[in-house]
């Protein structure tokens, strides 16, 4: 899709099941199900969503799903299932190889948003997109570095310490333009380095929303907060301060895991927050006809 000086296209890496009470936390389940529907397991749908930018000759890659390195096991626990065959296989099959890729924004280092930085070839893993360079905030790699029990299971050094070793990272400390059009945002709480992408063109304003708010509702909801936040109270207030954004820029949303309203604008009714299907997004969501959330 072209907006303006942009181009901009949406990818999936596949979908997990997972747990509902990670996305929802200490949401009622009488509440979420409204939106979305636990299978007899409790689980629910969570797409793996990545974004290409075109901006300015350079072609940006916005989180890599989980990539092809798990084992069975981790396939199963993830539930995970790839209709369009993964990641590589959806960019090649729009004309985009792994060689074109200038640079990689991570979001944060969770294996469901960098898996895919780095690809197992024999027994050495290498880098996914070889020409690439891949940002991260310094404040995000530090908590990588150096884990705690609650992250050791998702901060995985095959992810992205072997591309400290080939010089390909670069360390971001704030916000950071990538061009005229595109900048990298810190949206801290679900992880303290989180980074959202903002893109603009003319009066056009987006964002890619990143784990500040997996799903569309819970940006819609204030107080929703998923299990995996880090700090809950700063994500929430992070969220209150693009909120208001969002309506006073009229922007489109985007959300990295949300298979029914991936892509959304935010209104306010009366003081009370709701959600839009973006209709000119279509072309960018063919994975993920949308599904009207009721009340959204």
């Amino acid at each position: 899709m072209q907006i303006g000086e942009l181009e901009i296209h949406l990818f999936t890496d596949g979908i997990t099941h997972v747990d509902a009470g990670g996305p929802f936390g200490l949401v009622p389940r009488a509440l979420y199900e409204k939106y979305f529907e636990p299978d007899p397991l409790n689980r629910v749908p969570m797409t793996l969503i990545s974004m290409v930018i075109r901006s300015r000759g350079k072609t940006i890659l916005v989180d890599t799903g989980l990539g092809t390195k798990l084992n069975p096991r981790e396939i199963e626990f993830w539930r995970l299932e790839r209709p369009g065959g993964g990641l590589v296989r959806e960019l090649a099959s729009k004309g985009i190889f792994p060689e074109d890729v200038d640079i990689v924004v991570n979001t944060h280092l969770h294996s469901d948003h960098c898996g895919g930085n780095t690809i197992r070839i024999g027994d050495r893993i290498r880098a996914t997109f070889p020409n690439a360079t891949y940002l991260v905030q310094r404040m995000e790699w530090a908590d990588f570095a150096n884990p705690d029990p609650r992250t050791r299971g998702t901060y995985l050094d095959e992810n992205f310490t072997p591309l400290l070793e080939t010089g390909q990272v670069r360390l971001l400390h704030g916000g950071t333009a990538l061009s005229e059009e595109v900048q990298c945002v810190v949206t801290p709480g679900h992880t303290r380095g989180h980074q959202s992408v903002l893109l603009k063109s003319g009066d056009w304003r987006g964002l890619f929303v990143g784990d500040l708010a997996s799903y569309s509702i819970l940006m819609s909801r204030t107080s929703w907060l998923t299990a995996y936040d880090v700090d809950p109270l700063e994500n929430l207030s992070t969220k209150q301060i693009w909120q208001e954004w969002a309506l006073e820029n009229d922007a489109w949303l985007f959300f990295p895991h949300d298979p029914t309203m991936p892509v959304a604008r935010l209104r306010n009714d009366n003081g009370r927050l709701g959600l839009d299907a973006v209709e000119e997004a279509q072309e960018l969501i063919a994975f993920a006809p949308i599904r009207r959330q009721p009340g959204g």
